[in-house]
């Protein structure tokens, strides 16, 4: 295992990160014994003046809320020489995890049937990190926090200056993000205020046009990118074939690349790196030196620490090869209105 580590961008340029970090989207509390035990071994095999990147969410849970952040509260309680050897990196400003909450007339519109409170701009963006600081309680400070979603009706200046940026002067964190933001939109942020890091899916079955430009962007900026799903959903570790192996209850069941239509095909297309997921990982880490994969399977933790391999340039041929004629069918989520927020 290289170990390797690189620099965060934007404000947090001094930090140093290992590159391969964590996804907590599938810590949940029902296994919080396992799942902290294991993402404490991890932190604990971090080379010497590194931090463990921890990616996180308001609605990281089975219900949508906070039980994940509160998890990672009572980690840090438990565990105090924790705090400074992790960064982490929130997301927020979603309703139900699904649409951004900044725009004042589509919230005020779903009140009637969802009984939200009014928010605008900078408010919804306020609620979010209250809420956020409020779950992980007094042990830990919000390193990073980011709008899950552009919301299209605030721009990119707007919601940096009026809202990010407020924020962060009045201490609720101490470095700004984006999640499944756009190249324009990135730019026209970080013109306003540096950007830390720009969170885009991105793995061997997820590597378009768009993820490329962004990732050339962030590079001529000095940002960093995160890469959540670097294993596409644990769909490249070949533990789903069918679909009647995906576990009841599993949002895996709503995606339509895991549908009964789609799967066999995908797997086909795949079929050369199945169940190597160090490759995978590998491969992603290899798009950047400003890059960080998110594996996300807790189960594999010390497994996914694995995936920071040095690979030949005949490796890389072959892989680029793989990602540039993969013939993937299906959406990257559930294929209905959810996109509409995707590279906003």
């Amino acid at each position: 295992m290289v170990n390797r580590v690189t620099k965060l961008g934007g404000t947090a340029s001094g930090i140093t990160v290992r590159r391969v970090s964590h996804g907590l989207m599938m810590m949940w509390p029902t296994f919080r014994r396992r799942l902290l035990r294991l993402y404490k071994a991890g932190i604990d095999a971090l080379p010497a003046g590194a931090k463990a990147f921890l990616n996180s969410g308001e609605f990281y849970s089975a219900t949508g809320g906070t039980e994940n952040l509160e998890l990672l509260s009572r980690f840090y309680a438990k565990h105090p020489e924790y705090v400074d050897k992790t960064f982490l990196s929130v997301k927020g400003a979603m309703v139900g995890g699904q649409i951004p909450d900044c725009s004042y007339v589509f919230i005020a519109f779903n009140r009637v049937f969802l009984e939200l409170t009014d928010t605008s701009g900078a408010e919804g963006l306020r609620k979010s990190v209250e809420n956020i600081t409020k779950a992980l309680g007094p042990h830990k400070k919000l390193d990073l926090f980011q709008p899950a979603r552009m919301d299209p009706k605030v721009t990119p200046e707007d919601m940096m200056q009026e809202g990010l940026v407020a924020l962060l002067k009045e201490g609720y964190f101490l470095h700004i993000g984006f999640s499944e933001c756009n190249a324009t939109t990135l730019r026209r942020a970080h013109a306003v205020h540096p950007v830390t890091a720009a969170e885009i899916e991105v793995s061997l079955w997820v590597y378009e046009q768009e993820q490329q430009v962004i990732i050339a962007t962030a590079s001529e900026l000095g940002v960093s990118v995160s890469y959540l799903r670097p294993i596409g959903h644990g769909f490249l570790t070949a533990s789903i074939t069918s679909q009647a192996e995906v576990p009841k209850g599993d949002f895996r069941a709503h995606l339509t690349r895991f549908n009964e239509e789609n799967l066999p095909h995908n797997l086909r297309i795949v079929a050369p790196i199945l169940a190597l997921a160090q490759l995978c990982i590998a491969w992603v880490a290899a798009l950047g030196l400003h890059v960080i994969p998110l594996p996300g399977k807790v189960s594999r933790t010390l497994e996914n620490l694995q995936g920071d391999i040095e690979l030949s340039s005949e490796e890389m041929v072959e892989l680029n090869a793989l990602a540039a004629g993969a013939d993937i069918r299906g959406h990257r989520y559930l294929g209905g209105s959810e996109g509409q927020y995707l590279f906003g």
